[in-house]
């Protein structure tokens, strides 16, 4: 015979298995915590803002589209659509999660304040 016998070598059991998948756990747990304090979270600070910004919306504001559309809302047609008026006399209908950014908003009129001007106008008008 030209080959030897082999032998199959006796592994030892190695207690260390359990102590390995600890110490992965304790490396995985802060890079979850990283993940989470740094991306996730802002990501839903902005997404909560942004459901406001769009909440807020009004006839007379203007506004910015997703697709790039810059235009004045004149009227509100549900909850989620708006028309947008974007040239003179062209006026469109877009959802109104596309809306990404207000350019700037139209002031809430008062009542007492609208009364007192009608009244002011009245009085020069005599």
């Amino acid at each position: 015979m030209l080959f030897s016998s082999a032998y199959a070598q006796a592994t030892t059991p190695t207690g260390g298995a359990g102590l390995l998948d600890m110490s992965s756990m304790l490396f995985i747990v802060p890079i979850i915590a990283v993940f989470y304090f740094f991306m996730i979270r802002p990501q839903q600070k902005k997404m909560k803002e942004h459901r406001a910004l769009i909440a807020g919306v009004r006839r007379g504001d203007r506004v910015v589209t997703g697709g790039g559309l810059i235009g004045q809302i004149t009227k509100v047609i549900s909850d989620g659509e708006v028309q947008i008026e974007i040239a003179e006399g062209v006026r469109v209908r877009v959802v109104r999660s596309t809306i990404t950014e207000v350019l700037s908003k139209t002031t809430a009129a008062d009542s007492k304040s609208d009364g007192d001007a009608s009244s002011e106008k009245d009085k020069k008008d005599r």
